[in-house]
């Protein structure tokens, strides 16, 4: 009996990290939560005796289960309708891992931008497997064998070819915090006032813009680019009605906006930044993949303090 309560002792105290593993693969809280409740089912049904190292055999186990449902989860995927955006995450590493070490949180706010979330998708499963574990958190290659099934020399060859494809697909001049929120409140002004010269000024020439409606809401089906069509795109939004309020928000560890219809959460938007402008603007409007955002930002009693930028239509 001691045994079981030790291990749900560490079970407990590892859930976070596992959570931050499956969400790193899988880029949904919920489909991570499902597979790291799968290995603790799994964990039940093992001999305990023969596992060694408790921690090692837990991560491995649900990067398997992830690996798997990733793969599935890939066909859906591929109906889905428009672009497919990761949850988001406000709060980032708090959010998701709580209570645990504050050197993990560290790591999922560093590691697990909305922008890396993005490029991982271009990934093939294996290959994201091996990035996520490997450069992410750390594991060395005869463990990322263990999941994908490969020795360690194919895993080295399968991150070594994910890392050149994310690199080439993120920014390429390191942006400071600071930097990030100053441009990020100035495109939240500019969007505030629906002002296509505002919003000129903010993006990038080659700004690209990503609106996440899953078929149940409205959003653009396709990605939109150029900064004059995403900056007449976004002034079209602001003119629809309503009151829209942008807040600034923590959003998978970096500068994010609350995107606020009537007081209700409408959009969670995700920007990347580089050489003082926008060069990406990703937006989740799904509303499957709002909810837990919107528990979050419930009204709380004397909560009247964040900063707002708000457009009367």
């Amino acid at each position: 009996m001691q045994d079981d309560d030790d291990a749900a002792r560490e079970f407990e105290a590892l859930r976070g990290r596992l959570v931050a593993v499956a969400y790193g693969l899988l880029g949904s809280v919920d489909e991570a939560e499902d597979a790291v409740q799968e290995s603790w089912l799994r964990l039940c049904r093992v001999d305990r005796s023969r596992i060694d190292d408790l921690t090692g055999w837990l991560i491995v186990t649900v990067a398997r289960i992830a690996r798997d449902a990733l793969r599935s989860a890939r066909h859906r995927r591929e109906e889905y309708v428009g672009p497919w955006l990761p949850e988001p995450l406000v709060g980032a590493g708090e959010a998701l891992i709580g209570a645990a070490d504050p050197a993990d949180r560290v790591t999922l706010d560093e590691a697990l931008s909305a922008a890396l979330m993005v490029v991982l998708e271009s990934l093939s499963p294996a290959e994201r497997t091996a990035f996520v574990l490997h450069e992410v958190f750390g594991m060395p290659f005869a463990e990322v064998g263990r999941v994908v099934g490969r020795g360690p020399a194919a895993c080295r060859q399968l991150a070594a070819r994910a890392r050149r494809r994310v690199e080439a697909g993120a920014p390429r001049f390191a942006v400071s915090p600071a930097e990030r929120r100053r441009v990020a409140a100035a495109f939240a002004d500019a969007c505030g006032s629906g002002n296509v010269r505002a919003l000129l000024d903010v993006l990038d020439g080659d700004v690209v813009l990503r609106s996440d409606g899953g078929g149940v809401v409205r959003a653009a089906r396709n990605p939109v680019h150029g900064a004059d069509r995403v900056a007449r795109y976004l002034a079209g939004v602001v003119r629809r009605g309503g009151i829209r309020t942008m807040v600034p928000a923590t959003v998978n560890g970096e500068p994010g906006l609350l995107w606020l219809l009537d007081g209700t959460l409408d959009s969670v938007v995700t920007i990347t930044v580089a050489n003082r402008r926008v060069t990406a603007i990703d937006i989740v409007r799904n509303p499957g993949k709002l909810a837990r955002v919107r528990r979050q930002i419930a009204p709380r009693p004397g909560s009247h303090d964040r900063e707002e930028h708000t457009c009367r239509t």
